[in-house]
């Protein structure tokens, strides 16, 4: 769906920017998609928990022992490995002392894409799948420049696709092709159960100390697919982009008084615009709806960032340091 009330001027702006960030809003291509990797430095990925990993890697775990990263030295223990003792330590204080190593623990990123036909509107700007297409683009290439493994699900009401976590560029590689495969969006009625099935299938996926990144608008968010998210978050670093449009928040301003027909694609509904009392029961309905999935995003144990597709990413990250920095 496309809403577009504005002036020829506005027309030309929104093209102006669409220009320079490569995409037509409504679709994605692969060279919009890798141009993401240029911009890789926006954010910042350092893991906040500590890893729980078995894998060697780029990161310190909590538990020590015999590794790549010196960590201390310390008195001898009985027990302790004779190969690790600091002889020049030993020499200078005649006591024996030994050397611990901080063992180095790989950390995978899973992101899950949301593609679902609610995802594919917007009012302003981009699509809400674009928005979530180029989002998952740039954490996936960040990701890439720290040596993190990467996969996930992309996904929609009909299929879905599931990429186990690979190391370098061809991980990357086979996610975006993923994004640009499930950009259709589909026609037929579907339930609203393959979101909680997307959520089985993230949270078998994800091991312990995993970063993993859910990018959705919240739509068919439930109680019963936050346990899911929420066992998921007992061992994983879970972060919840939720991507919106302004549409979605509140109706657009108008001067005078004018109906306009809005469609799903399946159903049409008569809207007023410029009625005070109009614009009040919608924006009370659209905040009620936001912040009761917001809730139980929030009891799911998820750090939520929320993501416009009213502008453009980089732009929003820029605003928002604090978040993407972390």
């Amino acid at each position: 769906m496309w809403f577009n009330k504005q002036s020829n001027n506005a027309e030309v702006s929104v093209e102006q920017v669409l220009a320079s960030a490569k995409t037509n809003g409504i679709s994605v291509s692969i060279d919009e998609l890798i141009a993401y990797q240029a911009k890789s430095t926006l954010i910042n990925l350092a893991p906040r928990q500590q890893l729980q990993g078995k894998m060697s890697g780029n990161y310190l775990a909590r538990s020590k022992g015999r590794g790549m990263e010196f960590d201390e030295v310390r008195h001898y223990q009985t027990g302790d490995d004779i190969r690790t003792i600091d002889w020049r330590v030993t020499a200078r204080t005649g006591k024996t002392h030994t050397k611990l190593f901080r063992e180095e623990v790989e950390r995978p990123v899973l992101i899950a894409t949301d593609l679902s036909q609610n995802m594919h509107f917007g009012s302003q700007l981009l699509f809400k799948s674009v928005q979530a297409s180029h989002l998952a683009s740039l954490l996936a290439w960040h990701a890439k420049s720290r040596g993190d493994r990467i996969g996930g699900i992309v996904f929609n009401e009909e299929q879905h696709i599931e990429l186990k976590p690979r190391s370098r560029q061809q991980g990357v590689l086979h996610y975006l092709h993923a994004l640009c495969e499930l950009q259709t969006p589909v026609s037929a009625e579907h339930s609203d159960n393959h979101f909680q099935d997307n959520c089985r299938r993230l949270r078998q996926l994800a091991k312990p100390g995993a970063l993993v990144y859910l990018i959705t608008d919240g739509h068919h968010v439930n109680q019963s697919n936050v346990y899911d998210l929420m066992m998921i978050s007992r061992h994983c670093e879970l972060v919840i982009c939720l991507v919106s449009d302004p549409l979605e928040h509140q109706l657009p301003s108008s001067r005078k008084k004018q109906s306009v027909t809005l469609s799903d694609g399946n159903t049409q509904q008569q809207m007023m615009l410029g009625d005070k009392k109009s614009t009040n029961h919608y924006q009370e309905l659209a905040s009620h709806f936001h912040q009761e999935r917001l809730s139980l995003l929030k009891n799911a144990g998820g750090r939520v960032l929320h993501i416009s597709s009213a502008q453009l990413l980089e732009d929003q990250i820029k605003s928002e340091v604090n978040a993407w920095t972390r």
